[in-house]
């Protein structure tokens, strides 16, 4: 008849689908290939929900609440089920108690005025003595109660904090903890049954008391000065902890029950702050369970998690307590050849904190050994951390010098900026060690000149001391016996490998101009090579032959002084010698350029170099009108600026020992012209490594960043790290500048931004 009525249109039915099964929910759900469809089933289902709580069939109410609680946890909305949820937690069935307890968790909190309604249901259920009944009610009060349920329930929870059941006690002792940080006043109720429940063997029951102690004493400061009496009690659980064997219930890792123990100590270091007793009584325990100790053995775990996490904190600690770290260096440095990457790496972050004055000869020697192995992504931080730890912690100069060396000839690519410029400044200031430098030197540059660094510097120090290469007398090494030609022929296969550089060409040009006033004969030879390189498509090294080439032809009887030995470099900066003998020149950015008044004078005829023109001449910069600039700009020496005008340095960033500086230059000739040098130092006591720093000012002006002088920035006020900022402000606006800094520190990456806004007035007016 339905059938008929509905095809005749005189009353349409529409069939009634079931309600689903959560399972079928579930499944429906999941196969639901657009939100549209997902958002349909829902509505369907939420239908069907909300029509069975109408109806009120009771026995069908818990499953129509398990489906609404689904349907919440992907999002939707489910209120309408709250006071199903306190129906459902008044049943005396516990299938709907279950269902009803978790509905009000997820369903209810303080900020609605219908939870409160269950706070009869809960006092009655913990007074019932059913343990699944009672868990369930002091879960829900953990979770969801509030201020007033808490005063209002917080006698029954007392009660079975003393219950024999070990389940109903460690909930009640998580209810008082939440108790306690919902209102701490109620910390009386709770101080008697802690001691006696510190004498439970249920480690449960221990974590949750040592817990609940914890918030009672952090809270109240009459619950400090009780519990300070159990001290004793604390340090025997935690030495039964430490001392007992490995227990199969308990035990991580080989470490019985870590979480108790944390908590105990953390405990531990309440109760023994300003506390000279309490202090003294766990001395000596502390002393066994020493947080490096057990990180220590965590180092000969077969886990390389647990391994990482071990390096990690060992690294953290260096700092505070270097000694007990140096314990475990030999565990360290096995670590480094770990095939894992990140192990690796976190051992050599270590390895070079734990070198000292004490082990830098057996620290350098493994760190070297592992150099030579170690994959590419590691040597330049293992290069650069093997440099800074020979500066800083070189017995002698000649290791240092070795040092340099070893590491130049193993990794010359990888090593820092500076390197070069270090080790010739070492060489230098050792006159006594000149001899077996460039001996040392030489040997390594025939062996190979694929390293740019080791060949640089080899270069430098063979036109320095080349005629100690060639007398054949050093006592500290092997004898050695080199001709003129060879060395000659050494430094044109330099100037003809296509793996060196145009720096490099240009120190071996620079060695080979020098070695013509140190070689008895070889001068055409030199003539001939530096010529070729009149015509080289490299503007530097083009100059410097054409340089070069004048100062054969035009002024031969000055080639002897102007190319004599380097003097000694002076650390600190420009050093000016005003009130000197008129003969004397000023000193040049760590280099003393001394000459007589009449080598002077000869050489202001130097400025006709450039002027008149040679067939293999070249257009070149107008030169500084003054001999000493001259003389500087012909052999490449680095030349500091000119005096800057008196505007003040600023302080632009510090954080965990790293400063940042700001001094500022406007040059006279070029007042729109503004240079700021940015120094990083670093007092702390790890280096900060993978420095970066970048800037930015607005469209009016032009900036210009040029190359910094290294990327690590080493610790305890080594070398620092210096950027040239080159900026050009034809407006002569106020100056704003933002900088953003990049870098490792402590093992861990930090990034800042900021904008240094309070710039002196000079640098822009």
């Amino acid at each position: 008849m339905f059938k008929a009525l509905s095809i005749s249109g005189l009353c349409p039915f529409r069939m009634v689908v079931p309600s689903l099964k959560l399972q079928d929910l579930i499944e429906e759900i999941r196969g639901a290939k657009t939100q549209a469809q997902e958002r349909e089933v829902i509505q369907k289902e939420c239908a069907h929900i909300r029509a069975s709580f109408r109806d009120g069939d009771p026995l069908d109410r818990h499953r129509q609440l398990a489906k609404l609680l689904y349907v919440h946890m992907l999002g939707y909305p489910a209120h309408f089920g709250q006071m199903e949820c306190l129906k459902l937690i008044a049943s005396s069935r516990f299938t709907d108690k279950r269902v009803g307890y978790l509905g009000a968790m997820l369903l209810l909190d303080e900020r609605q005025d219908a939870h409160l309604l269950i706070t009869n249901s809960i006092k009655n259920d913990l007074s019932q003595g059913i343990q699944a009944v009672q868990g369930l009610a002091l879960c829900t009060l953990s979770t969801m109660g509030s201020a007033e349920m808490c005063r209002d329930l917080a006698t029954e929870v007392e009660k079975l904090l003393l219950l024999p059941s070990s389940y109903v006690r460690k909930k009640a002792i998580l209810t008082a903890v939440h108790m306690i940080r919902k209102v701490p006043e109620l910390s009386n109720i709770f101080l008697p049954p802690c001691a006696q429940l510190l004498h439970e063997r249920h480690h449960g029951i221990l974590l949750g008391t040592v817990t609940l102690i914890t918030e009672l004493c952090e809270r109240s400061p009459a619950a400090l000065k009780h519990f300070r009496k159990v001290v004793p009690q604390l340090v025997q659980i935690l030495r039964t902890l430490v001392t007992t064997g490995y227990s199969t219930e308990h035990s991580i890792s080989g470490v019985s029950d870590p979480f108790l123990q944390v908590q105990i100590l953390r405990l531990l270091r309440i109760l023994g702050r300003n506390h000279e007793e309490s202090s003294e009584t766990m001395n000596d325990l502390l002393a066994q369970v020493l947080a490096v100790n057990i990180l220590g053995r965590f180092l000969l775990n077969n886990d390389k998690n647990i391994r990482y996490v071990a390096l990690t904190s060992l690294l953290r600690m260096v700092q505070s307590d270097h000694s007990a770290v140096q314990r475990h260096r030999p565990t360290v440095v096995e670590c480094l050849r770990d095939p894992d990457a990140s192990l690796s790496r976190r051992a050599l972050e270590l390895s070079l904190a734990l070198v000292n004055s004490s082990n830098v000869r057996a620290m350098t020697q493994e760190l070297q050994s592992f150099l030579e192995s170690c994959p590419p992504d590691l040597r330049a931080d293992c290069a650069s951390g093997i440099l800074l730890a020979a500066e800083r912690f070189a017995p002698t100069k000649r290791w240092h010098i070795d040092t340099i060396l070893r590491v130049l000839t193993t990794a010359g690519t990888y090593v820092r900026d500076d390197a070069v410029a270090n080790l010739t400044q070492l060489i230098a200031g050792a006159q006594e060690l000149h001899a077996y430098s460039v001996r040392c030197l030489y040997s390594a540059l025939a062996e190979d000149i694929s390293q740019q660094p080791l060949v640089q510097v080899a270069a430098w120090c063979i036109g320095e001391y080349g005629d100690l290469l060639l007398e054949g007398s050093c006592e500290e090494t092997e004898p050695l016996q080199v001709e003129e030609e060879e060395v000659l022929a050494l430094l044109e296969k330099v100037l003809q490998s296509h793996m060196s550089l145009p720096a490099t060409r240009g120190y071996a040009l620079t060695a080979l101009m020098k070695l013509s006033t140190r070689l008895r004969g070889g001068s055409d030879r030199i003539r001939q090579v530096v010529s070729i390189f009149g015509s080289c498509l490299d503007v530097e090294l083009q100059q410097r032959a054409v340089e070069y080439n004048t100062l054969f032809r035009k002024y031969d009887h000055m080639r002897a002084a102007i190319l004599e030995k380097m003097p000694l470099v002076e650390r600190g900066g420009p050093q000016v010698d005003g009130e000197a003998e008129e003969s004397k020149e000023t000193q040049c950015s760590e280099t003393a350029l001394v000459s007589t008044e009449s080598q002077a004078s000869k050489l202001l005829d130097l400025l006709d170099l450039l002027d008149g023109t040679t067939e293999d001449a070249q257009p070149s910069p107008s030169l500084d009108p003054s001999p000493r600039g001259t003389l500087v700009h012909l052999l490449d020496l680095p030349c500091a600026p000119p005096p800057p005008p008196s505007i003040p340095d600023l302080r632009a960033f510090e954080r965990e020992g790293l400063q940042l500086s700001l001094s500022f230059v406007r040059p006279p000739g070029t007042p729109a012209l503004l240079l700021i040098t940015v120094t990083a130092t670093n007092t702390s006591g790890a280096d900060v490594t993978h420095f970066i720093c970048q800037a930015a000012v607005p469209k009016s002006f032009q900036l210009q960043l040029q190359a910094p002088s290294g990327n690590t920035v080493p610790a305890q006020g080594g070398l620092p790290v210096t950027q040239l900022l080159r900026i050009l402000n034809p407006n002569k606006a106020p100056l704003r500048l933002k900088l953003r800094l990049t870098y490792n520190h402590f093992g861990r990456s930090v990034q800042e931004i900021f904008e240094v806004n309070n710039l002196p007035v000079e640098t822009w007016q």
